[in-house]
């Protein structure tokens, strides 16, 4: 998705709200029209700013906990088909298990600060990314494999260079998903129990009737997020260019 069209598309999306608030007159309060959510953001902007940055924080710092767990995890289940027999179903088994469920409890266990937070986003990204990246490593042509054994190569010196770089594609799509979850857990987290964030200021807004206020943060979310994933994947498309180098 290139960031452009993204931007085309958001422009088209709050030109078409502010044609249905101005079309049916509907109450600020149930419905905010754009001008006026871009008027409540200038307005509150420090705080929606302060705020912003601890959920960024959060979700920047999930991402990157759970990418490397999720990325070490699919290495060690690769090299080891005993590890894949005993923990691939408790790991799928795990996903039975509603993530957001997770949510009070790790809010009692780790506090109601940054940590619980960070927790819930890792929690959310960590089995899409280990899926994917082990399904990548899995997945090697066989030729390849032949080749590495014909030369004798030691099954750490075949992850490391044959392995790995063939699943760099399929690690960037586990992170294209993660981009887009990482946001969602670490929110979810500040709804459950949290005195800063974005989650927290559109509840705090929510409850005291501040429909515009919570319409604002929400949209610093979604840009972030739209930024987030944008970035990441750059970083795919690179993880794939430097997989195939024939395709730059």
């Amino acid at each position: 998705m290139k960031l452009f069209d993204t931007l085309v598309t958001i422009a088209l999306g709050l030109l078409i709200w502010q044609g249905v608030v101005w079309a049916t007159q509907v109450p600020h309060f149930i419905l905010p029209s754009p001008l006026r959510v871009a008027d409540a953001a200038w307005v509150n902007r420090l705080s929606i700013w302060n705020n912003a940055l601890v959920t960024v924080s959060e979700v920047l710092l999930g991402l990157l906990i759970g990418t490397l767990l999720g990325a070490i995890t699919a290495i060690g289940l690769a090299l080891s088909p005993l590890a894949r027999r005993m923990f691939m179903p408790a790991l799928v088994f795990t996903q039975a298990i509603p993530v957001f469920a997770l949510a009070p409890l790790l809010t009692l266990w780790l506090g109601y600060g940054i940590v619980s937070k960070i927790a819930m986003a890792v929690l959310i990204i960590y089995f899409p990314v280990t899926s994917a990246f082990l399904d990548g490593i899995m997945r090697v042509p066989q030729g390849f494999l032949d080749l590495a054994r014909t030369m004798r190569a030691t099954p750490v010196q075949v992850m490391l260079r044959i392995r790995i770089p063939a699943a760099l594609p399929a690690l960037g799509s586990g992170l294209r998903l993660a981009a887009v979850y990482a946001p969602i857990g670490a929110v979810i987290g500040e709804w459950v129990g949290a005195s800063k964030g974005l989650g927290y200021l559109m509840l705090l807004a929510n409850g005291r009737a501040k429909i515009d206020l919570m319409f604002a943060s929400l949209f610093v979310l979604a840009v972030f997020t739209v930024l987030l994933h944008w970035s990441v994947g750059r970083l795919a498309n690179w993880l794939d260019r430097l997989a195939r180098p024939d395709a730059a």
